[in-house]
């Protein structure tokens, strides 16, 4: 039995944004008040939150920097308007050693004060991954702070991925069951792919179920350039079994409380809400264009409408990520377009009610035939004379002009 308080853990999974310290500012204090209504002690963001996970080359710019140092400053002095929460939050801090000179680093701060440090041990450089690039590994041990009577571990991303020591000589692991905390926080920038929460359950369970030790892993969600995170946070007991989970490519803001015997779901674990991969790649798909549109700052799109299934497809899933008032459709028939062409744009944007625009092309495939004729004194055949129309309708001067718009198109 429980001889201590339980303690309340709130978890953030946001959506930063790389370089928009305001924003996230922002993100983050609306994150404390939801924990303080929600009574917590500890309150969870995950990897790189202040600035935005992945900075690239923005981390080589002292401005950029010396922003997400003016941003920690702030939410630390925000804390002391909840005196009783302990905010674990992720950050580039500076190295005054040797080698690159930045720290993946996890801050906790507690009522105006930055009480404990963590850097990254382990930095990934495949796949999409290039930290070793701008930051130098922490120093191998653990590091842990005192909550409530609790212990509580920390940890960044990768560090969790290596209890087998398959790709990195260190297993951070190894230096959490030493000092034998009483909860493991990992937070995290873990992008989203078919089969990723699938792998994340099996290597954070099984560390987790090696070690007795509970872990609450935090995940960040939304689209940053070509990447998009999925979220999908979870609570992992010390014999290996999801207590919680909550929803992918959501933000959330909630708690649940940790007592001596573990987790304890407030209610019954989230049921995952994308059960096919059919509908992970959609809501993947949704969640990137809503926030690639977003991020640029743009509200419009422009779709070219061939009648076919990909630009039927392309425009149905603008609509659904950002509805059909914001989405616009151009049809450009030439003399190679079928009659459907036209019509099956037509009723495809009526059912959506999507604005459709019709731009012929045919008199400027026929003028640029001619000027070839005239100019090479041979005419244009085959391949080459249909796949004109396709160069035409991606040439940018004049075509569009005639469509108001605030961002690109699609071909």
């Amino acid at each position: 039995m429980s001889t201590r308080n339980a303690l309340t853990v709130a978890i953030a999974q946001i959506n930063p944004m790389v370089g928009d310290f305001a924003g996230n500012l922002e993100i983050a204090k609306d994150a404390f008040r939801i924990a303080g209504e929600q009574q917590a002690q500890l309150l969870v963001f995950p990897e790189l939150s202040l600035c935005g996970y992945y900075p690239g080359d923005l981390l080589n710019d002292s401005a950029f920097i010396r922003k997400a140092y003016d941003a920690l400053a702030e939410l630390t002095a925000f804390s002391t308007q909840f005196p009783d929460i302990t905010a674990i939050v992720g950050m580039p801090k500076k190295s005054s050693g040797p080698g690159k000179p930045l720290y993946n680093a996890l801050i906790a701060i507690r009522n105006g004060e930055m009480i404990a440090e963590y850097h990254k041990q382990l930095l990934p450089t495949y796949n999409i991954f290039d930290e070793r690039r701008h930051f130098e590994p922490g120093q191998q041990g653990a590091v842990s702070i005192e909550i409530r009577g609790y212990k509580v571990g920390l940890m960044i991303c990768e560090d969790g991925w290596n209890d087998n020591a398959d790709d990195y000589p260190v297993n951070p692991y190894e230096a959490l069951a030493e000092i034998r905390p009483d909860l493991v926080v990992s937070i995290n920038a873990s992008p989203s792919n078919i089969g990723k929460r699938t792998q994340r359950h099996r290597v954070i369970c099984g560390a987790a179920r090696r070690h007795a030790l509970p872990i609450l892993y935090v995940n960040q969600v939304g689209g940053q350039d070509s990447i998009v995170f999925d979220g999908a946070s979870f609570a992992v007991n010390a014999n290996g079994e999801i207590a919680r989970e909550w929803p992918a490519f959501e933000t959330v803001i909630d708690a649940l409380n940790f007592v001596e015997d573990g987790f304890q779901t407030i209610a019954q674990p989230a049921e995952p809400q994308v059960d096919n991969d059919q509908e992970f790649i959609l809501q993947h798909i949704l969640l990137g264009l809503r926030d690639y549109v977003r991020r640029c700052g743009f509200k419009q799109v422009v779709v070219g409408s061939s009648g076919g299934i990909d630009s039927a497809l392309t425009i149905a899933i603008a609509v659904e990520a950002l509805g059909p008032e914001n989405v616009i459709a151009i049809t450009m028939p030439s003399a190679f377009s079928s009659s459907g062409s036209v019509s099956d744009s037509q009723l495809l944007c009526d059912a959506l009610g999507v604005q459709l625009y019709s731009y012929p092309i045919k008199t400027l495939v026929s003028d640029f035939g001619e000027q070839f004729k005239s100019s090479f004194t041979e005419e244009l055949r085959g391949l080459s004379l249909e796949n004109l129309q396709a160069r035409l309708r991606d040439h940018p001067d004049g075509l569009f002009q005639s469509v108001r718009c605030n961002g690109p198109y699609h071909r």
